[in-house]
């Protein structure tokens, strides 16, 4: 069986030094503190490696294709599956990147299929020698990364959502799909978000043994941070299902004022129409024929009667 190619296979040490893994075991290298290996989801041999290194249950669950976000405490390790945004270059915030982690005392396993800023900012300051003292409180910093990020965008997202209202309210005409846009951006987000920060309130937890009292402090921040993103993605999500009623309400009335200004046009025209009619058939009898004023008379009767229903119709005020 070949050996996935890892993203990082780092020794880490308790100074925060780190020397690149000389395999691809679960055991760190004598001295170091824990062993950190970071996997590409989309290697092939990765799935017959997770297999087996990894106890069944969380081996499975690190490679399947579609996850939910949720930490999960077995007798061997922690498997924390959370979601980050997508800010690679070209796609939408909002197609979030899937993290799987696998913990124990003394490893880390990460594996995602796209590139994650967090993670790619930790390796970094880990190569510089700057790396977490413990597997806990890497994971920790992994979930703050994800978790400023994520504030990032609701933030973001709360500015779009008040600068549609505040066009609204201008009376600006409203890009209905701009608007719809922007909600299916909050209910995606929120779809993931949500299990995400339960999955941290897990992790900050006593029912978790791999992370201590500093570490699940911290981890209980970046859940009421994480509680807060999604008090503000859910809330623009209601401003903006608000809007679009709004909105609806706004077209509902124009519609209905036209149809209205239509509908007392309609009751005024139509007993002229009916004269015309009348006097345009075309059979014997008809009154003033022959009489060179008889146009002009038909012409102030029908101007009369237009002008007494419209005073009638603005004395009952129906419009």
């Amino acid at each position: 069986m070949a050996d996935p190619n890892a993203l990082a296979a780092l020794d880490v040490f308790a100074d925060g030094t780190v020397t690149p893994a000389q395999d691809l075991e679960l055991a760190p290298a004598a001295g170091a503190a824990y062993r950190w290996l970071h996997f590409d989801m989309q290697d092939t041999d990765l799935a017959g490696w997770m297999s087996a290194h990894l106890p069944p249950i969380p081996a499975s669950a690190m490679m399947q294709t579609e996850t939910r976000p949720r930490s999960n405490v077995f007798d061997e390790g922690v498997l924390i599956n959370l979601r980050g945004v997508n800010l690679n270059a070209g796609a939408a915030v909002d197609d979030m990147v899937s993290l799987r982690m696998w913990m124990t005392d003394e490893l880390l396993i990460t594996a995602r299929f796209r590139r994650l800023f967090a993670i790619e900012e930790l390796r970094e300051k880990a190569e510089a020698g700057q790396a977490a003292p413990s597997p806990a409180a890497l994971v920790t910093l992994i979930c703050e990364g994800l978790t400023d990020r994520i504030e990032d965008v609701s933030l973001r997202l709360e500015d779009q959502a008040d600068g549609l209202e505040d066009a609204l309210l201008d009376h600006q005409a409203l890009d209905p799909t701009v608007l719809a846009a922007t909600r299916r951006k909050a209910i995606r987000l929120r779809r993931h978000i949500i299990p995400s920060r339960n999955a941290m309130h897990v992790l900050a937890s006593p029912e978790v043994p791999q992370i201590g009292p500093i570490e699940s402090a911290l981890m209980r921040e970046n859940a009421n941070r994480m509680d807060r993103s999604v008090e503000e993605i859910v809330a623009v999500g209601d401003r903006l299902t608000a809007l679009a009623d709004q909105m609806d309400a706004i077209n509902a009335n124009r519609i209905g004022r036209n149809s209205y200004v239509l509908s007392i046009v309609a009751a005024i025209f139509l007993p002229l129409g009916f004269l015309t009619g009348l006097f345009g058939m075309n059979v014997g009898g008809l009154p003033w024929t022959e009489w060179k004023h008889g146009f002009a008379v038909v012409s102030i009767v029908m101007g009369v009667i237009g002008l007494g229903l419209y005073l009638l119709f603005r004395a009952r005020k129906w419009f």
